[in-house]
């Protein structure tokens, strides 16, 4: 097993409080109405089932993968190792270090946006004084980073604490002054099984995968994990099983309340919410719950994604800048500097609906695919050097690449484009990092 220089110090507890975290964020809170939309009827639950089961399947490959290779970096090492023997390590690693510099600001951004709108629920901000809400979100959370692991580990925790409790308020709230039941009785109320459920099950998983994402964020701290061989797997797999429950408790809990067919068109269904069951004072209590468990969300994306740089960096595969450790926190400091820089900038420019959509068409097939077509390969060479296998090997893989596939294609056609378009760029970059770097070392 490869031997990480960094501290590891966080268990299991910790590192499913830091999934958990980035998993919830401001997404199921946005993207619950657009759900609720795209599917148009009570059978909407289903797109929320099909987000779950996506993540499970895929996690399976991150375990195999985590546990094998338990390293800062995550995906980064994964695509190294795995398409190593066929020349095309380099290449496929590079790609996701490129991608990773757009697409993990825009993870970043997108939550610090959605707090900036939901906070315009308790006083409406201009364009200028949303702007500076979430700009300043990225700026706290960057301060707040810059310390030691052992000390984000308990701010994770906390943060946690805080999102488990108001999803428990949210969901309380239902069971004990709406008819939790009537949702899940009613579920299959005007279903038809045809070419156009298939489809808007296709679109509506686009946000409810988006909502899930984060239950791999715990492989992005490898190198910081105790016992990784067993604790990263279970850390995501509890992830998945502990949101999946609270997503579909905090549905049903909320369609009890305010019709479905209401609570497509608000942009504060929450707050309505509990604004129906007990007030507007309550409503404003909620809303800054939510707003807190936005801000966790973007402490750990964050986090996890700023060991990506770092590792590239300290692979020589990468700026050397970027392997730069805080001679006393012992953090990655550049990487997380960075990061959040361009996160900054992102969340001044950018809409909301514009970054769902282009975070996973953009990490599809170089982060997803990529690592799923990687494992075959590298289970093909290595049967037995495996801390964790998956059962029914291969198949959860080959379910799981055919789904991303779909997801990939319900994106829309821009969306596809545009990731292809950065791929093709990154493949250009690197063979030119490639090019100069041979004339140096013939020149030197």
């Amino acid at each position: 097993m490869p031997e990480s220089s960094q501290d590891r110090k966080l268990g299991l507890l910790q590192a499913t409080a830091i999934n958990m975290t980035d998993m919830v964020g401001i997404g199921p809170f946005i993207t619950l109405p657009m759900v609720i939309c795209t599917m148009n009827g009570p059978y909407f639950l289903y797109a929320w089932l099909a987000g779950a089961v996506l993540s499970m399947i895929d996690a399976m490959i991150w375990s195999e993968l985590g546990a094998a290779f338990p390293l800062a970096g995550g995906s980064y090492n994964f695509l190294k190792e795995t398409y190593s023997k066929s020349g095309l390590g380099k290449l496929m690693s590079f790609l996701f270090v490129w991608q990773t510099m757009i697409q993990a600001p825009l993870v970043i951004a997108s939550a610090a946006i959605g707090f900036a709108s939901y906070f315009s629920y308790i006083t409406p901000l201009s364009t200028l004084g949303t702007k500076m809400m979430s700009g300043g979100v990225v700026i706290c959370v960057i301060l707040l980073l810059f310390r030691k692991i052992e000390d984000i580990g308990k701010i994770s925790v906390f943060l946690w604490v805080a999102v488990i409790g108001t999803m428990a308020w949210i969901i309380g709230g239902g069971l004990m002054h709406g008819n939790f039941i009537s949702p899940i009785v009613h579920i299959n109320d005007g279903l038809t099984i045809d070419h156009t459920f298939a489809a808007a099950l296709g679109f509506a998983s686009v946000k409810s995968v988006y909502s899930y994402l984060g239950y791999y964020n715990v492989c992005h701290l490898g190198g910081e994990i105790i016992n990784p061989s067993k604790n990263i797997p279970r850390s995501m797999f509890l992830s998945i099983v502990g949101i999946f429950v609270l997503y579909m408790c905090m549905n049903i809990s909320i369609v009890s309340v305010i019709p479905w067919q209401q609570a497509k068109d608000s942009e504060f269904v929450i707050s309505l919410f509990m604004q129906q069951l007990a007030g507007p004072t309550a409503a404003h209590i909620i809303t800054c719950l939510i707003l807190l468990v936005a801000f966790a969300s973007v402490f750990s994306a964050t986090l996890g994604y700023s060991r990506i740089p770092y590792a590239a960096a300290k692979d020589g595969a990468f700026f050397k800048a970027f392997a730069r450790v805080h001679p006393t926190e012992h953090f990655p400091y550049v990487s997380l500097l960075v990061l959040g820089g361009i996160a900054f900038v992102f969340s001044l420019l950018f809409k909301l609906s514009e970054v769902i959509s282009a975070i996973l068409a953009m990490r599809i097939l170089v982060q997803f695919i990529g690592q799923g077509v990687g494992l075959l390969l590298l289970r093909k060479q290595n049967q037995n050097e495996f801390p964790y296998k998956m059962p029914f090997f291969p198949w959860p893989v080959f379910i799981a690449i055919a789904m991303w596939i779909a997801i990939l294609i319900s994106t829309g056609f821009k969306m596809v484009m545009g990731g292809l378009l950065v791929i093709s760029l990154g493949i250009v970059v690197y063979y030119i990092k490639r090019s100069l770097e041979k004339k140096s070392a013939e020149n030197s």
